[in-house]
C-alpha cells in the first residue's frame, strides 16, 4: 500500500470540498497547521523537560557525593 495516485487524490479532494466546502477548507487548513505545531512544540517541551531537571539535580547529586566521601574518611 503506497502513495495514492492523482486520480485517487482527485477524489478524495472533491469529497472534501463538498463536504465542507470551499470557504471552509482555508480554516480547516489553518486548524490543522496550527494544531501540528502545538504538537511539535509540546514534544520539544517534553524532550527539553528531563534535560533542565538533570542540570538542577546535578549539583545535589554532586554534593551528595562529596558528603558521603566526607564522612567515610573521618
Amino acid at each position: 500500500m503506497g502513495m495514492p495516485s492523482m486520480p485517487e487524490l482527485l477524489i478524495v479532494l472533491a469529497i472534501v470540498v463538498l463536504l465542507f466546502g470551499a470557504k471552509k477548507i482555508p480554516d480547516l487548513a489553518k486548524g490543522m497547521g496550527k494544531g501540528i505545531k502545538d504538537f511539535k512544540k509540546a514534544i520539544k517541551e517534553d524532550e527539553e523537560e528531563p534535560k533542565e531537571i538533570a542540570k538542577t539535580e546535578e549539583p545535589k547529586v554532586e554534593a551528595s557525593k562529596t558528603e558521603e566521601t566526607k564522612s567515610e574518611n573521618a
